[in-house]
């Protein structure tokens, strides 16, 4: 396979990056795929990288995390506590204008913890669907995640109940 030519292809690498890193539970990987302030001009000496306020994330259920520290951080729990993940992208869609891209996805997620025994076993694996958009900024080292914001998708049997009980 050769080297991604386009913005489009460089932004859909650096997607891809960003959940294989996931799969595979790798810090450091994830950590480097994040703006830095330095990425954007702004001086480590005299401001700290971890307050800055570059980057964001809304993770389905929580509220919105801003800052390396707080991003970060969200991840090192959500990878010290997911014995297995597993994501299936569909829906792509890749936008890029100047120096931004935008990429919206469904994220099929397939995932489990300990066994419930306290075996070593993986516990039963929980399957669930999620929408996100991921905002790229362009970078001299890359493309790099700006934003990522997911949230859950309503089943449709739940939606069918909801309405059946609307007067």
């Amino acid at each position: 396979m050769s080297a991604p030519h386009t913005d489009v292809e460089q932004v859909e690498a650096a997607n891809t990056a960003f959940y294989e890193a996931m799969e595979r539970g790798d810090f450091e990987e994830l950590s480097s795929l994040w703006l830095t302030p330095a990425d954007l001009g702004v001086d480590e000496e005299y401001h700290d990288p971890a307050d800055s306020g570059v980057i964001s994330c809304v993770h389905p259920g929580w509220p919105v995390l801003t800052g390396r520290g707080e991003v970060l951080r969200s991840y090192a729990l959500i990878m010290a506590n997911t014995d297995y993940i597993q994501f299936f992208l569909t829906d792509v869609h890749v936008s890029v204008t100047g120096d931004t891209a935008l990429v919206t996805c469904t994220e099929n997620i397939l995932s489990g913890g300990p066994s419930p025994d306290g075996g070593e076993e993986l516990g039963p694996l929980v399957g669930q669907l999620v929408v996100a958009t991921n905002v790229f900024r362009r970078t001299p080292d890359g493309w790099k995640m700006w934003s990522h914001h997911a949230s859950p998708v309503l089943a449709e049997n739940d939606e069918e109940e909801g309405d059946a009980n609307t007067p």
